[in-house]
């Protein structure tokens, strides 16, 4: 089971999450999330545990506990089969943020085709935001 662990502190670690995680079962790994830009931690991570069981105990005993200052928020973790932005997201019938097959407007920046999270154009395209074409590249 994916368990999602909310409003960590910035000083723990993944032991941390393991100790407390294995109080109530085997934990298969914990990863705590990183900003690609800065390397510095996020305030969430992510615990997979060995069975349905052991997870929700995990989640009914650690939700609103306190580790190194902060009070957690446990839950199950939400499974998605969508991507992100530029990838198919859900209620969108094309691609993310401008769609089209590039990604962008007719000639680049944000603008054109079915868009993100809209069936009839989302950022720059048929209805919502910028409305037209896209921009021009440059």
């Amino acid at each position: 089971m994916k368990i999602h662990v909310g409003n960590l502190s910035s000083e723990i670690t993944e032991d941390d999450i393991r100790q407390a995680f294995e109080k109530t079962g085997k934990v298969d790994s914990v990863t705590i999330t990183k900003n690609k830009y800065n390397g510095k931690l996020k305030v969430f991570a992510y615990v997979v545990m060995d069975s349905n069981e052991e997870g929700k105990s995990a989640i009914d005993s650690l939700n609103n506990q306190e580790i190194k200052g902060k009070i957690l928020k446990v839950s199950e973790a939400l499974t998605t089969d969508t991507e992100g932005p530029g990838g198919k997201v859900e209620g969108s019938t094309k691609a993310g943020f401008g769609g089209g097959k590039r990604g962008s407007g007719a000639k680049g920046e944000f603008g054109g085709g079915k868009g993100y999270n809209s069936s009839k154009g989302g950022f720059g395209g048929k209805k919502d935001f910028s409305g037209g074409r896209g921009g021009r590249g440059r």
